[in-house]
């Protein structure tokens, strides 16, 4: 009995240092948290650029842990054709733009994080407005004729039992500029504006204010957000470069959380780096700008269903074709 004994407790032993052996074996090494790789980043004044602004302070410094070059672009045309020429590496772009990019690139780039969701507000001067409802019988000016902006307010007037042309009819601009003049030239207007155009018209025009988040009234109907910026990588760059992928993704995720937690210091740093400026007004912006950090299959979940909510409006609006899974970085 105990030769017995004796024999098993020798196989468990064996067993124990066998399973430690093969852990070791599987164990994968963790990214170091700092290289010298240069990484390029592009972005574009406002929402979508607002959560590069504190790690844009932080490369300034010297305190990043990629070599990074971070700037703005002047249009979304010259991120596209940096993109295109390799010049870029990373960009904050809205995110039907990123679809329209990886069939442009013959899936040549990647969505690494969806960093915006909704910024679309309704704005009022003269006229008494809480809710979506009490937007019958008048007249809303917009701008994003056969885009996002357009698709979004038939979404909603759509779920509240609104016809468009018969109990709303919606007025669009070639300019947001253009909604600014409306409600200065106008006793009474509405108007559905992006983030910080909405925010500017209520600085600059007496009686103007921010009735609705469009963001929250989406969210009533859909299971999924509505995410209207990301950041983007091309693919050849983070096949080549995993390890600085992840520390990217590690200080850009903090500098969405510094944003959306210290909202003064990231206003003053969206006027230095010309995001949105003034501070006074990023300040009052940045808010209702949504800025989010969201990868993952919370990232393809949420997407994925937006991308596919435009494809079925308009196929061109995302590329002529929905993305591949492949499109989703970090998710199988």
């Amino acid at each position: 009995m105990k030769k017995l004994i004796s024999i098993l407790l020798t196989l468990l032993l064996v067993l124990s240092f066998a399973g430690c052996g093969t852990n070791n074996t599987e164990s994968t090494p963790s990214a170091p948290e700092k290289l010298d790789t240069k990484v390029n980043i592009y972005g574009i004044a406002g929402p979508t650029g607002v959560g590069l602004a504190n790690l844009m302070e932080k490369a300034e410094k010297g305190e990043g842990n990629l070599q990074y070059n971070i700037a703005l672009a002047a249009n979304n045309d010259e991120i596209v054709a940096k993109i295109k020429n390799g010049e870029a590496d990373i960009a904050a772009v809205a995110t039907n733009l990123a679809s329209t990019l990886f069939s442009a690139t013959n899936s040549g780039v990647q969505v690494l994080a969806i960093n915006t969701l909704g910024v679309l507000n309704v704005v009022t001067k003269g006229y008494e407005v809480d809710t979506i409802d009490d937007l019958k019988g008048l007249t809303i000016y917009s701008t994003g004729q056969g885009a996002n902006p357009e698709f979004i307010i038939n979404d909603i007037l759509k779920n509240y039992k609104l016809e468009v042309g018969k109990d709303v009819k919606v007025e669009f601009v070639a300019q947001p500029q253009e909604l600014v003049v409306k409600m200065k030239t106008n006793e009474k207007a509405v108007v559905v504006a992006p983030q910080p155009v909405a925010t500017n018209i209520t600085n600059n025009v007496e009686g103007a204010k921010i009735v609705i988040d469009l963001n929250d009234e989406w969210d009533k109907f859909h299971d999924e957000a509505l995410t209207m910026g990301c950041i983007i990588v091309r693919k050849e760059f983070a096949e080549k470069n995993p390890d600085a992928i992840k520390i990217f993704l590690k200080e850009y995720k903090e500098s969405i959380e510094k944003t959306n937690s210290d909202i003064d210091g990231t206003a003053a740093l969206c006027e230095k780096y010309k995001i949105i400026a003034p501070a006074a007004v990023a300040k009052k912006a940045i808010p209702n700008c949504n800025v989010v950090y969201q990868d993952g299959d919370v990232m393809k979940t949420n997407l994925s269903a937006y991308l596919n909510f435009l494809f079925e409006l308009n196929p061109k609006s995302v590329g002529g074709k929905l993305p591949t899974d492949d499109f989703y970085f970090g998710v199988k």
